[in-house]
């Protein structure tokens, strides 16, 4: 379960760690685009927008459908709140550190 959950995020965090796969993800929060609509604004050939939908696919982030030729996608973005979540834990851990920090240096200041 611990495999299967960090095989999860690794993909997820692979997955947007490309500026142009978070910018894709981006133009599929305002409808379903073609593969070659996501090829579009980055002058790159379908097979190289394909690569890139593909990770986001391994990812869960993405569903494509195929259609004829066409090659629709839509934004499945249920994996990003599990790698928000685990995002959360360290925001809370340095959240309190720096409250402790914090506390610190008051106490010092009245010294």
């Amino acid at each position: 379960m611990v495999e299967d959950e960090s095989g999860r995020l690794d993909s997820l965090f692979h997955a947007l760690s490309h500026p142009t796969r978070r910018a894709m993800l981006r133009q599929l929060a305002g409808g379903q685009c073609s593969v070659g609509e996501l090829a579009e604004p980055y002058a790159m050939t379908f097979a190289g927008a394909s690569k890139h939908v593909q990770v986001l696919e391994r990812a869960g982030l993405v569903q494509r459908s195929v259609h004829g030729r066409v090659h629709l996608c839509r934004l499945d973005a249920r994996p990003i709140r599990e790698g928000a979540e685990w995002m959360r834990y360290y925001e809370r851990f340095w959240s309190e550190r720096l409250d402790r920090l914090e506390e610190l240096l008051r106490t010092e200041d009245e010294i």
